[in-house]
């Protein structure tokens, strides 16, 4: 693959809790995931980091979560497709007016946290959320993990899906990523990281944790800018892909 997408969960802050490395990481990437205020973020967040992404030319995604504030949205809830799909159409229309209000356009949906992953695995409320973003605006992207349910419901629906992998996450030998809870499940060492990333992206394949070789679609590669050296992990990987060749541009973009 010669280009692909470099994504990463910004506008997390909230009150006074404050992620430091938001607008050192924007000119990094391609695309953002902007909390819209269930699982994180609130309304100043929001419009601060529309308005940083937009000047930085960095495509705007919304990143609907679960309504957690204390569990980051990581923690499952118990929730129907259909409260799935009313989550997604007001934390999108929260984000798009923003958006909106600074002249730009969205680009993109990626479900947060808990959200992403419990539609990766179930049918049903992987099609309320695709439902919900095809009703509202179809002409978006959903970025969701490659492979998974998310990614299946959106084709049969019709909308533009971006398959993601994960640069400092570990994946099961079903393809899913390591559930948090487990050891294990983020990567600490940047240089594991960093050749997970040219495995995904150049040969299309990832070690499962058991060892075992599983064919991957790497699209857009996700970053999380909430670790303690998520820009320098930033810069290191954007270097490593310019090093090799591979463009970077978030998908319909032109560079």
């Amino acid at each position: 693959m010669n280009t692909v997408d470099i994504n990463c969960d910004l506008g997390e802050s909230y009150g006074v809790y404050q992620m430091a490395s938001d607008e050192a990481i924007l000119p990094l990437i391609t695309s953002a995931n902007i909390a819209c205020g269930f699982h994180a973020g609130d309304p100043a967040t929001m419009r601060q980091t529309v308005q940083q992404a937009l000047e930085h030319q960095v495509a705007i995604g919304a990143h609907p979560g679960l309504p957690d504030l204390q569990g980051f949205g990581r923690r499952r809830l118990d929730i129907t497709p259909r409260e799935a799909y009313d989550m997604v159409v007001y934390q999108m229309g929260a984000l798009d007016a923003f958006v909106r209000s600074y002249g730009g356009s969205m680009h993109h949906v990626k479900p947060h946290g808990a959200l992403y992953n419990m539609a990766a695995e179930d049918d049903r409320l992987a099609e309320g959320i695709v439902e919900a973003i095809y009703k509202v605006q179809p002409e978006l992207y959903l970025y969701g993990l490659a492979g998974s349910a998310l990614i299946q419901a959106a084709d049969r629906i019709g909308l533009r899906s971006v398959s993601e992998v994960f640069a400092d996450r570990t994946y099961g030998p079903d393809g899913t990523l390591t559930p948090r809870s487990q050891p294990g499940a983020v990567i600490q060492q940047t240089e594991q990281a960093l050749v997970q990333v040219m495995r995904m992206v150049k040969e299309g394949n990832v070690v499962s944790t058991e060892g075992t070789l599983i064919p991957i679609k790497a699209e857009t590669l996700c970053i999380h800018g909430d670790g303690a050296h998520a820009l320098a992990f930033a810069q290191e990987i954007r270097a490593l892909l310019e090093s090799e060749g591979i463009t970077l541009s978030a998908p319909g973009i032109a560079r």
